[in-house]
């Protein structure tokens, strides 16, 4: 038997399946898109800077290790797309732009970068990163530099060019690295675990 790539591929060998089908790859998509408008929700303002603290980018990693690269990148394309139709799935903010508006905004690079960290974390997932503790931490970091890099360079360039890299720097990626760290090593914790249990449950 072919060993399964991705956590959901396993939990659908361990419901007897033959393979993922549609609704279930559908049912997966759905389930991470709701789970990151959920994170969104849990918005801390901050003072000096117009990017809020969410919980987003590590349920968009786990996400993306969980249901591979193509699905977790789908799960975070349908999450943009219901933001760009108006629904209230992006962080709740008195300042920031609503619907469409808000991929133009200072927030807009990370949010658009949300796919391709998916589809990165999910990659590395599909090789087996995701099985061991110290290997989840690097696939999840390599997702989070995608992450940061897509908002700074959108945040400097883009929306504030008169910041500079430095002032972008300091607006959205200082204040939140050493956080978003100690919440990496955290969540690098919960793929591993899960496959442990999927393994007790089917050995």
């Amino acid at each position: 038997m072919l060993q399964p790539a991705t956590l959901l591929e396993s939990l659908a060998l361990r419901a007897n399946s033959r393979g993922l089908q549609l609704a279930e790859r559908a049912g997966a998509v759905a389930f991470v898109t709701v789970l990151t408008a959920i994170a969104a929700q849990v918005s801390i303002p901050l003072p000096f800077t117009p990017v809020p603290f969410t919980f987003q980018p590590m349920v968009v990693l786990l996400g993306g290790a969980a249901l591979g690269a193509r699905l977790g990148m789908t799960s975070q394309i349908l999450y943009l797309a219901l933001g760009i139709a108006g629904l209230p799935v992006f962080a709740a903010s008195a300042t920031l732009p609503h619907g469409a508006a808000r991929l133009l905004g200072p927030t807009g690079g990370y949010l658009m970068s949300y796919p391709f960290a998916a589809w990165v974390a999910g990659s590395l997932a599909e090789l087996g990163f995701d099985r061991r503790y110290i290997t989840a931490v690097i696939a999840m970091a390599v997702g989070l530099v995608v992450v940061f890099a897509g908002g700074v360079v959108w945040l400097g360039f883009v929306v504030e060019p008169s910041r500079g890299i430095a002032g972008a720097l300091a607006a959205g990626f200082f204040p939140f690295v050493l956080p978003d760290l100690i919440k990496l090593l955290i969540a690098a914790g919960v793929m591993p675990g899960l496959w442990w249990l999927t393994g007790r449950r089917t050995g």
